[in-house]
Formats: structure tokens, sequence, C-alpha cells
């Protein structure tokens, strides 16, 4: 094969950078990055350079894996079978099992990896129409969920969020965000400490409010150690305090926003007097902040995880965007501002400034009545939907690409439940702690076996651009496309029988695409022949071709031949009109190093789908919990110790511990705890503790440090290894401890059924 380079897209985390990948004889010799690429321009983090490490690790499946009586004390070696072997096996476990107990008992557990690579994002919707209905879950009720129901409520489709326009403010806010180690999420960016360093450079100002001094704050101007949970208090406050002295003015925003006023007076009780006690931060501290925001020539507000895995997660979300609206913020450079993505954007289809909305609660949860949001449940109703018997009870349980024993709250009820499931299949790479207790397990190829389009990322870019990557190494022999896998189980769930053919699926979903694009009064294709575009888009198949098609009937696209002339892009950072060729996978391909759209430009009114084809300043599911957050104000400070979370620039969730170069060295599961908290306690370096909350306890070593608030407490997520039939060598011998054995399940965010993950109630003592 010899030697060769390839480029592509890393894929395991939001930040999208552009890898250069040298090869030798099918293996992966080097990677580094991308130094042409448009939008990373060479940048990667310690995860990117170890793509080859995953390709190779042997304790990846290469076949599917058969593991009889997996959650019983009976339970047998798993078993390596052939694809013919699990078609066969799998079809008939699933049809049996539904007509035992009907397709009410049948859940799907969708993990974050899913929104990382085309087919997951794709192919999981026909999967979850093939199984009827089924209760879905996902991880996005353990993260984002809450800033996903505050945008859609505001701007009316949930991906319309308002990203920080990084490059050009002079004002930054991170709120519960700690880029630094996470690479930014829900704002898509490589090089966050380029981009941050670049703000100071220019004279700007970088401000981080967080419970931990992270390495981005001590990367800022000011760290403002606010308590976890008080982000909605604080926010509310500098709302307060902006209209006192007269300085809300929306700027151009304010022509397109309805109820402002009232969604001011509903915060008027959150003074910087009010809420100083709850929320660590001084009353001066939250005026000058305030001030900031209104005096800076552009200044933007961002808030992140900390902000969203709260009691006020959807409160705090929403006053993100109302304090970015109140200082003339949004939607201008430097500010807050909505990208315009190349394919698949809810906010670029239809009649632009107007939709249906978002609509949530439109069923709840069997067992505790949790409500819907997007189509699903909260994932902290899983384990109860499972282990409560009754109509309805979940008996098969479907997980692509998911940790949910990890990943999710009281892991240990989680774990109970699995023996109150008949089947359980996962497609998964892994046997891990979740997959262990799967009686077949699916796996698909490596990431650089796959092509690659971050369909959803690029919608929450804070530049605009397009980057495709076909795959860099072919597949197994016999190992099918993962798009190809989940069609089949679509396909088995619907009867078809062990011989059903995904193409039958891929084909249905390709002309309902295509029907739809001609179909819409609103789009570039109306009015065409279906039969002819269905012909341009061969031969490809599977999601490249409805890539292809999004791409096409898309903001920049050439709509089929009827685009030829370059497509108006807007102005650059010095005032240039640019433009850009019409664009199809094929204008893709031929840019390797991806498709510069340039910087985001302001987007009102067009970006909006609300009803009233306004801004909605004042959502009512939101301005009601109001009240919730009001009575905050009134609850002291009791003396006991809350938790929080934390990242590191190796780790991503649970992925990527079984890679050694990322997890060896210092210990990194470990409390950290303030010297003044431990000191009464007796705790000291290195020993261990026991730390319990409502619902568990675990053991774990001290590690003392200044830089977390006193009163609060840190572990990191995705650990507790080790345990009995999984297949992770590397991260065994590297356990930690799951810090979901402590999160409660119980505890969940009103409006959304978002796990409260942050700031939950600890007791610390030696062990």
């Amino acid at each position: 094969m010899g030697l060769s380079t390839a480029v592509t897209t890393c894929p395991l985390c939001e930040a999208m950078c552009g890898l250069e990948l040298s090869l030798d004889g099918g293996r992966v010799t080097r990677i580094r990055g991308d130094r042409d690429d448009v939008f990373s321009g060479g940048y990667l983090c310690p995860k990117g350079t170890t793509l080859g490490r995953l390709h190779d690790d042997p304790d990846r499946l290469r076949a599917p894996v058969h593991q009889p009586n997996a959650r019983s004390a009976a339970a047998g070696a798993a078993q390596p079978v052939t694809w013919t072997e699990a078609w066969h096996l799998t079809e008939e476990l699933l049809r049996t099992a539904i007509d035992t107990h009907g397709r009410d008992s049948v859940a799907i557990y969708l993990g974050n990896p899913n929104v990382h690579h085309l087919d997951g994002t794709l192919f999981a919707k026909p999967l979850i129409r093939g199984l009827g209905k089924p209760k879905v879950f996902s991880a996005s009720t353990v993260d984002q969920r809450p800033k996903e129901v505050a945008s859609g409520l505001m701007f009316g489709t949930t991906l319309s969020v308002a990203v920080p326009d990084i490059d050009r403010t002079d004002l930054v806010v991170l709120m519960g965000a700690n880029p630094l180690e996470s690479n930014g999420s829900l704002a898509t960016a490589p090089d966050w400490p380029g981009r941050l360093a670049a703000v100071r450079d220019r004279g700007g100002r970088v401000v981080v409010i967080d419970p931990r001094r992270t390495k981005t704050a001590r990367a800022a101007d000011t760290h403002l150690a606010i308590r976890p949970g008080a982000d909605a208090l604080l926010l509310a406050a500098v709302v307060t305090e902006l209209e006192r002295t007269g300085r809300v003015d929306p700027g151009h925003a304010g022509e397109w926003t309805v109820d402002l006023d009232e969604a001011i007076a509903s915060l008027a009780a959150f003074t910087p007097e009010s809420v100083a006690v709850r929320s660590g931060v001084s009353p001066d501290e939250i005026r000058s902040l305030a001030a900031q925001l209104a005096d800076a020539k552009s200044a933007v507000v961002y808030g992140r995880i900390g902000t969203t895995t709260q009691r006020f997660g959807t409160l705090a979300s929403w006053l993100v965007d109302l304090v970015n609206l109140c200082t003339g913020n949004l939607d201008r450079a430097g500010g807050a501002m909505f990208t315009k993505a190349a394919a698949g954007a809810a906010n670029t289809r239809g009649t632009p400034g107007v939709g249906r909305g978002v609509r949530i609660g439109r069923f709840a949860s069997r067992v505790r009545g949790l409500g819907e949001t997007m189509g699903e449940l909260p994932v902290a109703a899983l384990a109860e939907e499972i282990d409560t018997d009754g109509p309805g009870q979940i008996k098969v349980l479907i997980t692509v690409a998911g940790n949910p024993l990890l990943s999710t709250p009281n892991s240990a009820r989680l774990e109970a439940a699995m023996e109150h499931l008949e089947l359980m299949i996962s497609v998964d790479p892994y046997v891990n702690e979740t997959t262990r207790h799967a009686d077949i397990v699916l796996p698909p190829p490596s990431p650089i076996q796959r092509p690659h389009y971050d369909l959803a990322f690029t919608q929450l870019a804070v530049r605009n651009v397009a980057n495709y990557s076909p795959p860099v190494m072919e597949r197994d022999p016999d190992t099918p496309e993962e798009w190809e896998i989940l069609a089949r189980l679509a396909a088995f769930a619907q009867g078809l029988g062990p011989e059903a053919d995904p193409a039958d699926v891929d084909d249905l979903m390709i002309t309902t695409l295509v029907g739809a694009a001609v179909a819409d009064e609103t789009g570039p294709v109306h009015g065409r022949d279906a039969t002819d575009l269905l012909a341009e888009l061969a031969p490809r198949t599977g999601p490249e071709r409805m890539l292809d098609l999004m791409l096409r009937i898309g903001p920049y696209g050439d709509a089929f031949g009827a685009v030829t002339e370059p497509v108006p892009l807007g102005l650059d950072e010095e005032g240039r009109p640019i433009s850009v060729p019409p664009l199809s996978l094929n204008e893709l391909e031929a840019h390797p190093h991806g498709v510069d759209l340039g910087p985001l430009q302001p987007r009102l009114p067009e970006v909006l789908r609300t009803p009233s084809g306004r801004i909605e300043a004042a959502p009512p599911e939101i301005v009601a919990d109001v009240r919730r957050l009001t009575a905050l104000l009134d609850d002291g400070e009791d003396g006991s110790l809350v938790l929080v979370g934390r990242r590191d620039l190796r780790s991503n969730n649970s992925w990527m511990h079984n890679v050694e170069v990322l997890v060896k060295g210092k210990e990194r599961c470990t409390l950290h705890i303030h010297p003044d908290d431990a000191a009464p306690l007796r705790l000291t370096n290195g020993e261990l503790c026991v730390v319990s909350s409502r619902v568990g306890q675990l053991e774990v070593p001290v590690e003392l440090t200044e830089d977390i608030a006193p009163g609060v407490v840190s572990l990191p997520h995705g650990w507790g290894h080790n345990q009995p039939g999984t297949r992770l060598a590397v991260a065994n011998e590297r356990a930690g401890v799951n810090s979901n054995l402590l999160t409660d399940e119980d505890d969940v965010e009103a409006i959304t059924g978002t796990a409260v993950l942050s700031g939950i109630p600890v007791e610390v003592a030696r062990a």
C-alpha cells in the first residue's frame, strides 16, 4: 500500500479540527494538525493525535459479539459471531421480544457520539420510526437540553443557538465553561486558547464565572467564583441593574422582539444586593459586570455545561440570551450571532422569519410524569421506567454509541434495573460498562473508516464553514457501514425479516427527502422532477447521498444546476464583499481542507422560526419558572459541601480512557477540595476519602487545591471502569470512580427534566 497522506476532520469533540494523517501500509504512523484547514489552521489537541491508536486498539470489536444470559448470574462468556449469524439472531430476538411485550416496551438510548458522524445523525431517525414510537432517551438530557429548549422557545428552532462571535468581540464572559480543557461546546471553534488570547491581544477582556479556577479562568482578566447553581441569580441581577441604570438597549434586535418589558419586569426581585449572598458574587462585582457589558464596543455572554446541568438550567440559558439582547449584543458582530450552516439547518428552510416554533411536554414518562422535549424523555427516568412494573414497562433496550451506566444519574439503580430487561441490543465498538449487559453487540467501523461531515456542529460554529472528509482507510472485510447496521435494525423492527436489505431503507429515506424538497414552495428546487434529482444524486448512497442533497438545496447550494454564479456571503472582516462557488458534495470533495463561508453575518429576522415572527423574550414556560428562582433568594447557606464536575483536555466523557497515551501519568480521578474544607475533616493530599450523597457513596483520593471555592468539591465524570465483563484493558487499569453513583435521578431541572449534575449536596469524610 506504500506511504501516503490523507486529511480528515477530527470526530472526537465539537472543535472540528483538521488533521493530516501519515499512512504506511494501512497503518497510521503520524497525525498532526492540517495547517491548510480553513477553520483550525493546524491546531489540534492531544485527543486528535490518537485516531490511529483508537483504530488499532485490540479491545475494539471487529465482529459482533453474542453474550448469552448477559444480565443474569448465569451469564456465559461473550462469543464472537459472524455478521450473518448476528443478523439472524438479532432479528429473531427483537421480533420475539416485540411480539411478547409490545412496541410500548421498547426504548432506545442515543449516546453523544451519534452527533459526531453522519451515520448516527441521519439513520437513528428511521430506526426510531421503525421501532414504532419507542421511548427515546439520549445524552442530551444530561448535557445541553436546557439551552436547546430556551433557544427554541425564543428563536423558533432548538439549534438556533446564538454563539459567541469570539473572533471579533471586545468582551467575552464565560459562565460554567472551560473551553481550554473541553475545546468548547455549543460554540464550535478550534483553538480556543488562541482565540481567547487574541481577544486580550486586541485590547479586549475575558471574564470567567465559575466555582473553580479552571485553566480558562487562569487565562482570564477576571475570575468570579460563583456558587454552583446560582448563574440564573447572577444574570437576573445583571438584567435588573441594566434596567435600573437605563442601559437596556437591544439595538436593531429590538425591532424583532416582543415582550422584552415583561421579561425584565419578571426579574425585579433580583438585585445585586439580593443575590449576593446566595451567588457568592458581591453587589459591586455584579454592578461592574453589568456596566462592562453595556459599555463595551461589543460583548457577549456565553454559558455552557455548568449553566445547563443545574436546577435552573433553562432559566440560566434564557438569561444568557436576555443579557445579550438587553445590551444590544444579539445578532451583531462581536456579540452573540447565528451560524448559517451549509446543510441541515432548520433555520434555513421554510419561510424565512416565521415558523411553527417549539413545543414541549407533548407527552410524559410513565412513572413520574416527566415531560417530553424534542421527542425524548429525560434520561433521569430511564431506570424507573425499566424497574417499575406495569403496562408500558421497558423490556427491550437498544443503545447506540452510548454508555448510560457511566453518564446518567444514580448509576447503581440503573445497573440493578438491567436484570428486568428481556432484551438489550447495542451498537458500539466496545464491550464497556453498559454494553456488557447486551445480548448482542454490533460494532461499527472505526472513525477513520467512514466519511465525515459535522452536520450538527457546523450549525453551531463561530465561523461559517463546510468540510467533508472521505474515509481514510477501507473498512474491515465484511464489516457493514454503521448506517447499514441501523437500517437493518429498523427493517427488523418493521418485521421485514433477517434478509432485509438496508438499501431499501436508504432509498425510502432519500425518496422522501427529495419529495419534500420539490414540494417546498420556499425551496430552491420547488416543482422540479424528483426522479431527475434522484438521478443526479446517483451513484452515491447512504448518508453521503443525503448530505449531497442537503448541500445542494442549502443556502449556498447549486440547486442542482439552477445556481451557477458565485453565492454572496456578505462582508469579510475588512468590510469587503465575499462569495463562494455554489456548493455540492463534489465541490467539497474538491476542497479537502474545507470551504470558508466567511464570518458570521446578522440574520434577523430571517433566522426566526417562531409563530409570531419575533424573538419571544418572555416565553411563558420560562417566565413561570422565575417564581421558583425567587424562592432561592430565601435559602441560606447551611455550610454543606456541594459537588461539581470537571473536564480534562485528554478526556472526552467515557470515550478516551482506553488509550494509554491519554490516561498515563498523574492520577486524574481525584476529589478536588479546598484546604479550608479539608482541615476540619483531617484530610490530606492523596489519602482516600468517602463522598456520600442521598443515593450513594464512593471512595476517591483527595487532592487539595485553592483553585476551587470553599464549600465546593469536584470530581471528573466518565470514569468508573474495571467492571466485570468489560473489555477495556487500559481503562480498567486506571478505573477511577463513577461520579454518577452520587447524582440523584430524582433531582431534575423543572422545565426539561435534565439531570442535575452540578451543585449536588454531599458529605465528605476520611475513609
